[in-house]
């Protein structure tokens, strides 16, 4: 990608506040079938107005919360949707969260992932609703586990880009999102994050970048990427 004059595009701010428990954000929250931990999950889903579950993500947040130091915690925790193939999805778990009512849809299109489906069953809800803003996408999960599924995860958050505004995807030790060309400004709360930041590439060659309110900063830093990701230490927003 060529250099582009800083202002061919307008700044687009990011900030982290589905971390937030007690800030109401119109956020929809998508669980895939790999690990978190309570402090995680409780923060993300409380910030969200909108709960789904990928096939296996319902055994993750049923077994998490069927004995969580000693409480049974499930009923505070109940989505909205299970969506998927629901090759993973147990019976037993099937069978508690029909009885409280979630919509449980089978989907066997061999076309598309488990979170695919779930993304597309938002869409079709902020249609029916007749939504005017999108919800911001929080997947949690997606960025450890099996590479391939990793893979995807990231290639989707790719594909997105130029649909969805605000696409996130969390673990209990990362949090990424996409971004495109142009200028960011990205604010951090330090207190839920650490340090550091990385830059990776997505189906780009190269690029030239420069970053400010960072410990070590990149001016016109011009960049072949081979498997290259770029960290750096963040003092500051």
């Amino acid at each position: 990608m060529p250099p582009v004059a800083s202002s061919a595009y307008s700044v687009t701010p990011w900030e982290i506040s589905f971390l937030d428990p007690l800030r109401q954000s119109r956020n929809a929250l998508i669980i895939l079938n790999q690990p978190f931990s309570y402090s995680l999950l409780r923060r993300v889903w409380y910030s969200s107005s909108w709960h789904a579950c990928a096939d296996g993500g319902a055994n993750r947040l049923h077994d998490l919360l069927k004995d969580c130091d000693g409480k049974d915690l499930r009923h505070l925790f109940t989505p909205d949707l299970i969506k998927g193939d629901l090759d993973s999805l147990r019976v037993d778990v099937q069978l508690y969260y029909s009885s409280r009512g979630v919509r449980i849809v089978q989907d066997g299109d061999q076309d598309s992932t488990d979170l695919m489906k779930c993304i597309g069953a938002l869409v079709d809800d902020e249609k029916a609703e007749r939504h005017v803003e999108q919800h911001t996408i929080v997947i949690l999960g997606g960025l450890s586990g099996r590479l391939d599924q990793t893979v995807h995860t990231l290639s989707l958050l790719h594909k997105l880009r130029h649909r969805r505004k605000r696409v996130f995807v969390i673990t209990d030790d990362n949090v990424a999102w996409v971004l495109d060309a142009g200028e960011h400004r990205i604010s951090v709360d330090h207190e839920n994050f650490g340090p550091t930041c990385g830059l990776l590439p997505l189906g780009i060659d190269l690029t030239v970048l420069t970053t400010t309110g960072l410990k070590w900063n990149l001016s016109q830093f011009f960049a072949v990427f081979d498997l290259l990701s770029c960290p750096h230490k963040c003092d500051k927003t």
